[in-house]
């Protein structure tokens, strides 16, 4: 199954449906992003689709509502989840430093710029 995103005139991703691989088979045999794109404007009446991919293997992450479309860069970029964040070279959000390499769980504090030790009840 092929996934698409609709765009809206934001470049923010409206939503995501499926569409069968056999929709994108073009004249010689071969997937067609074009046929893909040409499916969904025949449901949706406009042609403002992307094919995006599960395993990220196009367009770097997988589309999700609210993310936004990169067409320069080609790239589907989730929402900022904190404003100390940086876009990394493939298009993933980063903390300022790592996150720890050990058996805990943390989650990130904004306020403090740091990883937070999730307390186990």
């Amino acid at each position: 199954m092929a996934h698409f995103a609709e765009i809206d005139k934001n470049n923010i991703v409206t939503q995501v449906i499926v569409v069968n691989n056999s929709e994108l088979i073009d004249d010689d045999g071969n997937e067609s992003e074009v046929k893909g794109v040409g499916f969904c404007a025949s449901l949706y009446g406009h042609s403002n689709w992307v094919q995006t991919s599960y395993n990220g293997n196009i367009r770097y992450n997988y589309a999700g509502v609210g993310y936004t479309w990169d067409n320069e860069n080609n790239a589907f970029i989730a929402p900022q989840p904190f404003p100390s964040w940086s876009l990394n070279e493939s298009f993933s959000w980063v903390a300022p430093i790592p996150y720890p390499e050990d058996d805990n769980f943390y989650i990130w504090n904004e306020e403090t710029q740091n990883w937070d030790i999730v307390e186990s009840e």
